[in-house]
């Protein structure tokens, strides 16, 4: 590394720059993956809380529409609580619905109907304020409905239908689905609400038989057969992490985001690979004197590459730091934001893995430099 620090220090407005323009592109690779993981966590945050292995829906449902389309009943519900594999199953509702809160503002909620005392009802110990679901119209809702002005005891009157719902608990962090927060109300009151009963008004006996999907979890150390249960119950089987493509745009953004962020560490490389390469033309004569003093090629190509990585791992750290720090003034916005370190400790490997393949594939360049260079051979 001795030529490669000598270049460092007597070139440092050119790496500079380089670095400069690396800092930047992990600057912007934080803010695509904090944007990333908000996005998903406004989206399927409520689900991925559940302690669920996976979702049946109705037979021939398409997963992208699965929680808007899907029907299911007790019967099917019989029929996979039988099968091999399954410890727990229960049905599930899931609707979208619009309403007001106590003061008439409007109030958009995601209404997950569970059974009270099922598997994914929520349990005392994960109400934070308030009680578990108790009463037919008692919701729980999440934390971050409270950024809405509701709190314990307050009424939201869904729209058209007049029914009210009282928030009887509240729920430890973000529980949202479709970037609505989520509140869990009474299956039966699912049921009519699904069913679009007027409140006060007498439902069939029929609608208290559906549901949206079945909720299943599987036993310690076993897998759930999808096959054999979706062929005994005319069901169609997913997992939880499968089920989240249900959740409204949930694939659009996320493949949107992913797809820029290939593209930047795409054009990473290249930045990277066109700087060495054009650096190591200029150095041309350099290298040649190099060899012709008995530096090996290996040496040469060694000390090049060590010199990008200096240049790539200072200057990613540098933007992911500076990144990390926008991003913690963006994490109290009302913006879906949120920095994980495992997306971005992947992301400054990407990042830093991708610009030594481009140098690498430009300081190939050295293994041709002529020794003959250095003593005017090349006249």
């Amino acid at each position: 590394m001795f030529l490669a620090w000598r270049e460092l220090w007597f070139a440092r407005a050119r790496f500079g720059l380089m670095g400069g323009v690396v800092a930047l592109i992990a600057v912007l690779v934080v803010m695509l993956s904090g944007l990333s993981s908000g996005l998903v966590n406004d989206g399927v945050s409520g689900l991925k809380k559940l302690p669920v292995s996976a979702f049946a829906f109705g037979e021939d449902t398409a997963i992208d529409s699965a929680f808007s389309r899907s029907t299911v009943d007790r019967d099917q519900l019989a029929q996979w609580a039988d099968q091999d594999g399954v410890a727990e199953a229960a049905l599930f509702g899931n609707q979208l619905v619009n309403g007001e809160g106590p003061h008439d503002e409007p109030v958009d909620l995601a209404l997950f109907g569970v059974e009270a005392g099922s598997f994914v009802a929520p349990s005392a110990e994960d109400v934070i304020e308030g009680t578990a679901l108790s009463g037919e119209n008692g919701i729980v809702v999440s934390e971050t409905v409270t950024d809405l002005g509701l709190g314990l005891g307050d009424t939201v009157t869904i729209d058209r239908l007049g029914t009210e719902l009282t928030v009887v608990g509240i729920l430890d962090g973000q529980h949202t689905f479709g970037h609505v927060d989520v509140a869990y109300v009474p299956m039966g009151t699912w049921q009519e609400i699904h069913a679009g009963i007027p409140e006060g008004a007498e439902a069939r006996p029929e609608i208290y038989d559906g549901a949206t999907a079945i909720a299943l979890a599987s036993a310690s150390g076993e897998d759930i057969d999808r096959a054999a249960g979706d062929a005994a119950a005319a069901t169609t089987t997913v997992s939880l992490e499968e089920s989240f493509d249900g959740s409204p745009g949930y694939a659009a953004e996320t493949l949107t985001l992913e797809l820029i962020q290939v593209f930047l560490y795409a054009i990473s490389a290249l930045v990277v690979g066109a700087f060495f390469m054009v650096w190591t033309i200029q150095r041309k004569h350099e290298i040649a004197v190099a060899r012709a003093m008995g530096a090996s090629t290996g040496y040469l190509v060694r000390d090049a590459l060590g010199q990008a990585a200096v240049v790539l791992v200072v200057s990613t750290v540098a933007g992911m730091g500076v990144g990390v720090g926008f991003g913690a003034l963006l994490s109290s916005s009302p913006m879906p934001f949120a920095l994980e370190a495992a997306p971005l400790a992947a992301a400054a490997v990407l990042l830093i893995g991708l610009g030594l393949v481009g140098a690498a594939a430009s300081v190939g360049r050295i293994a041709r430099v002529d020794p003959l260079t250095a003593l005017g051979g090349q006249r």
